[in-house]
């Protein structure tokens, strides 16, 4: 069982910057696909970014150009750089781990406030 846990998040003004982490309690170099997901109050958990174990990322259109999704093997962590933040970015961001079993785990998310 993969265990995950998030830490980054926080309050920014509009327009800064935050990174966010997720450390696996195992090597995530194997793992299908590492994947950050967002909910915001009254909204449905929304696919933020994804990263395959080749390194292929994909992202929700509304947040293209500004975050970058990465992971480096070899300290089993997953970041998502998010920069020119928004107040409709702010959410419950949670990583997610999918398994080539089919598995998935989730950490336990980080909450992002954009607000000035």
């Amino acid at each position: 069982q993969v265990q995950l846990e998030e830490s980054g998040g926080g309050l920014v003004q509009p327009g800064g910057s935050l990174r966010l982490s997720c450390v696996a309690s195992e090597s995530i170099s194997s793992i299908t696909a590492m994947r950050w997901f967002r909910q915001a109050p009254g909204n449905q958990r929304e696919l933020v970014a994804f990263i395959t174990s080749g390194g292929i990322a994909n992202y929700l259109d509304a947040v293209k150009g500004r975050f970058t999704i990465s992971k480096d093997d070899a300290k089993n962590t997953l970041y998502l750089q998010m920069d020119n933040l928004k107040p409709e970015d702010t959410a419950v961001y949670t990583c997610n781990a999918v398994l080539a079993t089919g598995s998935t785990y989730w950490g336990q998310g980080t909450q992002v406030t954009v607000s000035s």
